[in-house]
């Protein structure tokens, strides 16, 4: 099962379809995008709420559903068929008669580029120059997609579909995406040859991105425009930033803190040293204590990797690996024969 419907709408398999309803509009209340603007996870939350109720709310659906654990024969099954996000609104705002507060922009789809950075690039930020290819109106046919451009027969130009459908809760209203002219209103009969009717072509862009300190695996960075166009749109989808951090050979990340191993002699251990290292930052100079012990850690703040959302930077932390040698001459071996009758040694 790719989804727990039931865990999504907060209710158990015995619910009601009264309770049904009444859990989705206060879990899809909850998670509006008008109430979580720019809220991408919310976003993502609001959807599911929609497909679980999409599923429960249908006798039939809901008996493959909880007989099989998934719809269609398959976990990759949309139950809303061709429909798009704006779908989803409409079946909401019919439902529930919830109003959005301005109309929805039609934006392109969206691009998403990794970015690997290495340990150096987290802390210190970095300068990178990416390139990509997006969709772009097509100059041919300025967008259109070809000349003689009509009023779509299957929705008169409208652009969506009005279906009627007959549920537990009564007969419910539904303004769809019309799959005739997915969503223009508009049908092309001659069909332009340079994007063969989707009005847009491929340009290869480059563009200069500063990916700030503190960037680690995971982060995303949002560029607003720099994604797609698309036919019937209103303004370019957006470039998403993913960052992946690589592994470095000789530091290892713990949060936001680094951790080190120095290796020393049993004699530094002892008598202690003067060390340097090279980090992300720079060279660095500390100093191993007279009588440091195996697995001791030394911590030197400000030296870790710098947090991006609370602006505090972790700390080095060093750890200190005392090497016993394994094979001593005779000589060496009467050295220490004779600090064994020193009071220090025993």
């Amino acid at each position: 099962m790719s989804k727990d419907y039931y865990k999504i709408l907060e209710i158990e398999r015995s619910a009601t379809a009264e309770e049904i309803k009444k859990s989705y509009r206060k879990q899809a209340m909850k998670y509006h995008p008008d109430k979580n603007p720019g809220d991408t996870n919310a976003e993502e939350k609001f959807k599911d709420c929609a497909e679980a109720f999409e599923v429960l709310s249908d006798p039939q659906k809901k008996q493959e559903y909880d007989t099989y654990g998934t719809l269609g024969g398959n976990d990759n099954f949309n139950p809303f068929g061709g429909g798009g996000f704006g779908d989803i609104f409409s079946r909401f705002e019919d439902l529930f008669g919830f109003g959005r507060q301005q109309s929805r922009v039609k934006k392109g789809s969206d691009l998403r580029i990794k970015v690997n950075l290495n340990l150096s690039d987290v802390i210190n930020g970095v300068d990178k120059k990416l390139k990509y290819i997006r969709q772009v109106k097509c100059n041919t046919c300025n967008g259109l997609g070809g000349k003689d451009i009509i009023n779509c027969t299957g929705c008169a130009g409208s652009g969506v579909r009005r279906i009627i459908q007959n549920t537990p809760f009564g007969t419910i209203q539904q303004n769809v995406s019309c799959n005739n002219c997915n969503g223009s209103g508009k049908q092309i009969r001659n069909t332009c040859n340079n994007c063969r009717g989707n009005g847009t072509t491929p340009l290869e862009e480059t563009i200069d991105v500063h990916i700030p300190q503190g960037a680690s695996n995971g982060m995303s960075f949002n560029m607003p425009g720099q994604g797609n166009w698309g036919r019937g749109v209103d303004q370019f989808g957006d470039l998403q930033i993913l960052i992946e951090e690589s592994s470095d050979p000789n530091f290892r990340r713990e949060h936001n803190n680094l951790i080190y191993t120095q290796n020393i002699s049993v004699i530094d251990a002892i008598i202690g040293k003067e060390q340097k290292i090279v980090t992300p930052q720079g060279e660095l100079r500390f100093t191993i204590k007279p009588g440091t012990s195996h697995k001791d850690i030394l911590r030197i703040q400000g030296k870790g990797v710098p947090d991006l959302q609370i602006g505090r930077v972790g700390d080095l932390l060093i750890t200190v690996n005392i090497k016993m040698p394994t094979n001593i001459s005779d000589e060496e071996k009467m050295v220490l024969e004779s600090l064994k009758e020193s009071p220090n040694f025993n």
